[in-house]
């Protein structure tokens, strides 16, 4: 992610408006703060016009103009990004700390420890900024009156991170994870292990399913989870719908309102106010193309390749309304990011967030572990591992709070450190 902004600018996306890999490759280099070029084209046969290098004749769309020309073919983010020069190896055998997850709270964690002097590795599995990188616009981050992209709020934190001395390893996910002579082991996807004396787990949350037949068919290609910031341009003069009432969702109905002819949030609550942030709330009244579905869910998708209707029934009167859009965006929480942790000691609750601290001593999760140590306020029940942000049992869904708990992490990391070791 080394790479400098002027040579991003010569990245090249051409692909079919319909292709839904090529909106996971818009999505990522948008999430990645990655200017580029989308370039529609019907076929391979247009796509030799615009390009100086002869395409086989094995080629698929989307294809990927690098810098210097290089092309891609229907590449996948990981290819895109190890072209890029933004995957590398682990540099050390062992860290202080290993982070996992680099939402908010993974990147103020990543931040404050190097800071510190602690040896630090980040891991991430897809784009800096986790869901919060999705967000358009956030507003009521302290210290940015004008608002600020996720994105962009994510790079600014990717860099300072790095300029403290943080390792970050992009593209990488954990296939397994053990804790041995009390510290953890980590086999990465692509063959790579990390040991760490002590981690922090702020892997957040995945967006919830709509869990809707054909869905996985029109996934990508009319149904989209996040904000889907790249494809605002793109819902020009469209009717857009929006899942969700919480402020991403908000903030996503008032970014799409300036290019789409209409925008339409459906919501299962009889209003906003209880989702929503006040700021937000009073926008969206405000915006005529904006309406709000009440009690409402989507319960069928239709088209063919693509997604072209959607019926949306209303839960009070069972009545059932039948829309014509091609964008869908879901914006409904979600589940955490904590498979890797089901074989190990860490407790988990119903949902699979991480319990920490005193919560540790609730009736419910007291049996499941050793109550062998007093865990710190955002220790999991083995010492030395940590939770901050969205992946935590009660946690407060927010940004701000992310960045704190992951800042807040850090400082009980360097208690248990120099205890320790």
């Amino acid at each position: 992610m080394e790479t400098t902004k002027a040579v991003l600018n010569t990245v090249k996306v051409y692909g079919t408006m319909e292709s839904g890999e090529a909106y996971i490759i818009r999505d990522f280099l948008k999430r990645s703060v990655a200017t580029f070029d989308w370039i529609p084209v019907p076929d391979i046969n247009t796509l030799q016009h615009l390009v100086k290098e002869p395409l086989p004749d094995y080629v698929n769309l989307p294809v990927v103009e690098l810098p210097g020309g290089k092309l891609l073919f229907d590449p996948s983010i990981e290819s895109i990004a190890l072209n890029l020069g933004w995957i590398t190896k682990p540099k050390h055998k062992e860290y202080d700390v290993s982070i996992f997850g680099a939402g908010p709270a993974g990147l103020s964690a990543a931040v404050y420890a190097a800071s510190e002097g602690l040896r630090t590795v980040l891991v991430e599995r897809e784009a800096i900024g986790g869901q919060a990188g999705t967000s358009s616009l956030i507003e009521n981050y302290l210290g940015f009156p004008n608002g600020l992209s996720g994105a962009e709020l994510a790079e600014r934190a990717r860099q300072q991170a790095v300029k403290f001395g943080a390792e970050i390893l992009l593209m990488r996910s954990g296939v397994n994870a053990s804790f041995i002579d009390s510290k953890l082991h980590v086999d990465l996807v692509d063959g790579s292990k990390i040991i760490a004396k002590a981690n922090i787990s702020a892997t957040g949350v995945a967006y919830s399913r709509l869990n809707l037949p054909q869905e996985d068919h029109y996934l990508d290609k009319g149904i989209y989870y996040g904000a889907g910031s790249s494809e605002v341009l793109l819902c020009t003069n469209e009717h857009v719908f929006i899942v969700g009432g919480g402020n991403s969702a908000g903030q996503a109905a008032l970014n799409f309102c300036k290019y789409a002819k209409k925008v339409t949030m459906v919501i299962r609550r009889s209003d906003l106010a209880s989702t929503l942030s006040f700021y937000l709330l009073n926008r969206i009244k405000n915006k005529k193309n904006i309406e709000v579905l009440f009690n409402s869910t989507i319960t069928a998708l239709s088209g063919d390749n693509t997604l072209k209707e959607i019926s949306v029934t209303d839960n009070l009167n069972q009545t059932v309304a039948v829309y014509s859009t091609r964008f869908v965006f879901v914006c409904i929480g979600g589940k955490p990011n904590t498979a890797w942790a089901k074989d190990t000691p860490i407790v988990r609750d119903e949902a699979g967030y991480l319990v920490t601290g005193t919560d540790l001593h609730e009736p419910s999760f007291k049996s499941k572990w050793s109550n062998s140590f007093t865990p710190a306020f955002l220790e999991t029940s083995v010492p030395g591992c940590f939770a901050a942000g969205d992946v935590r049992h009660n946690s407060i869904k927010r940004v701000a709070s992310a960045v704190g708990e992951g800042a807040m992490a850090v400082t009980f990391v360097y208690r248990y450190l120099t205890k320790n070791y």
